[in-house]
């Protein structure tokens, strides 16, 4: 504790760095008897200032708490003399370091430091910052690469002053929410086909490393190009070269004027990967209270969960299982529950989460995925034996599930992907018989020859998202047997040429079947008529 007069500079930096005013203080606390403070251009000259301070100048005591560091170490600071401390209270160091109160003790603040100096030593002086941790938010931040604390990491200046959102922000009440009832198209046919999502959901990508997760995340990003969607893309724990693999991808397809990135790295300390996903998080619920649509991408919440495990062992707290800390799982459901869809008197914006989360050889029942699992409203499993066949993208429909995106899907995609649905699985348990080497009835032979056939048609490459008129197109074609005389190697040329025609038309999801099948056949038909007059014109002459 520390005691003295109020003998303070004018714009004297407070514990948090920040430079402010100092009202003067009168003996006993209460401002003096007529004293005014100076205003005006003339009041913004040192001189000016510094006279009009010393006019209203009278001493005081002022107590504040000065902790002291006891160790730093691993991005942990033990802090001693700050009894008033809170949890995730800031705290700025003498040195110019930063860290959040992480754990109290009898005697002792463990801090999770969020800046550290190289000159951050036992018997610093640490302050209470009196406040939680903020981040800038705003439409400044659309473009931007930014680490969890709102600093610039795209070498560009600073974002224009923006309104401070804190992280740790309660998530809305019941009251405030409203069902999830418009779709949220990804331009993946197999997601938005089968594994509809809407506007609010909360959606996990899950499989092991190296499937396609993040790929399947960025195509969802494109796919908001022109919609309105503000995109928060958050990597936590990967390395620079993929931070960078993923911003230039961003930035080649336009999909970085609707985003904005924020980056914890592998190499940044433990804090900071603790605290990315909450900052993506309050990014997009600044936006989402003023009405917005917003996509927030979790890469990945099993590695934020390792780098909350790391903090907590280090601060000595009780490792329950997996030496995961107990309150894991609330730590996840505190920021999942965050990604709804508000009321229109609340806001009428929305968050959809798509949460990215790793698997071991395909162990979907190990502690954090299945954490997540019981959280979501449902997955997107990536199979490893899918993608060594060439399935790509390689998600598993038997272990996938949307519980609610189908309330937000079209009526027009939901009538054909039903019955797709249905015969995609036949499929897959008939094609397990055909391993054996039995013969097959005619029947069953036609069903497996259209089942290879609609797998095909559910392949897509990668950054290529398709508008969903072009899936409406397709599902169509397959379930009305307009493609069942195509073979395997003819599916990816059909549905190319199919694509060119329609988005050339100008049919809409509202239109009729009949309608949509009519289009269908003529533009078919009149592919079938050309490709054999393409030929006999490359026929030499008899």
């Amino acid at each position: 504790m520390k005691g003295g007069s109020n003998k303070t500079p004018p714009a004297a930096a407070g514990p948090d760095g920040d430079t402010a005013p100092t009202e003067p203080v009168a003996p006993g606390g209460a401002p003096p008897q007529g004293a005014t403070r100076s205003t005006g251009a003339a009041a913004e000259l040192p001189f000016e200032r510094t006279t009009a301070w010393l006019a209203d100048y009278a001493p005081a005591l002022r107590v504040t708490e000065q902790g002291s560091v006891v160790s730093v170490g691993d991005g942990i600071a033990w802090i001693s003399g700050l009894p008033s401390a809170a949890v995730d209270e800031t705290l700025h160091f003498r040195d110019g370091s930063r860290g959040i109160c992480f754990d109290l003790e009898r005697d002792l603040a463990g801090a999770v430091l969020l800046h550290q100096t190289q000159r951050l030593t036992a018997g610093t002086s640490v302050h209470r910052g009196r406040r939680q941790v903020s981040v800038p938010a705003g439409d400044a931040l659309l473009g931007r690469v930014v680490d969890p604390l709102g600093a610039p990491l795209d070498g560009r200046p600073p974002p224009a002053p923006a309104e401070p959102q804190p992280l740790d922000a309660p998530s809305p009440p019941m009251i405030q929410r409203r069902f999830v009832s418009e779709p949220l198209f990804t331009g993946i046919k197999i997601i938005d086909g089968l594994i509809p999502v809407g506007r609010g959901q909360r959606q996990l990508i899950v499989g092991d490393k190296g499937l396609g997760r993040s790929a399947l995340a960025i195509d969802a990003v494109l796919a908001q190009a022109g919609t309105g969607v503000h995109c928060v893309y958050v990597m936590i724990g990967q390395k620079r070269s993929s931070v960078v693999g993923t911003i230039d991808l961003l930035r080649e397809h336009g999909a970085l004027d609707y985003s904005t990135v924020v980056v914890g790295e592998a190499s940044a300390l433990p804090g900071l990967k603790y605290l990315a996903p909450f900052a993506g998080c309050a990014l997009a619920e600044h936006w989402m209270v003023r009405g917005l649509d917003t996509l927030v991408v979790y890469d990945d919440l099993s590695t934020h969960a390792q780098a909350y495990r790391e903090l907590s062992l280090l601060l000595r707290r009780p490792p329950g299982r997996e030496a995961y800390p107990g309150d894991i799982f609330f730590l996840h459901a505190k920021l999942l529950e965050r990604a709804t869809r508000l009321a229109e008197d609340a806001g009428g914006g929305s968050q959809t989460a798509l949460a990215i989360v790793e698997t071991r050889l395909g162990e979907i029942a190990s502690y954090i995925p299945t954490n997540l699992i019981s959280i979501s409203d449902g997955q997107i499993y990536l199979d490893r034996d899918l993608f060594s066949a060439g399935v790509l993208p390689a998600i598993d429909i038997a272990r996938s599930v949307s519980r609610i995106g189908g309330k937000a899907q079209p009526a027009a995609i939901k009538r054909e992907a039903g019955r797709t649905k249905l015969d995609y699985l036949q499929f897959l348990e008939l094609e397990v018989f055909t391993r054996f080497g039995a013969r097959l009835e005619a029947g069953m032979a036609r069903r497996l020859k259209r089942g290879a056939v609609l797998r095909e048609l559910l392949k897509q490459d990668r950054l290529d998202p398709l508008p969903i008129r072009v899936q409406l197109a397709l599902l169509i074609a397959y379930n009305a047997g307009l493609l069942d005389e195509l073979g395997e190697e003819q599916v990816p040329d059909a549905e190319a040429r199919l694509r060119q025609a329609v988005e050339a038309s100008p049919l809409t999801l509202d239109d009729s079947r009949e309608t949509w099948l009519d289009a269908i056949r003529r533009w078919l038909s009149t592919e079938a008529a050309a490709e054999p007059a393409s030929e006999s014109a490359d026929e030499p002459p008899t």
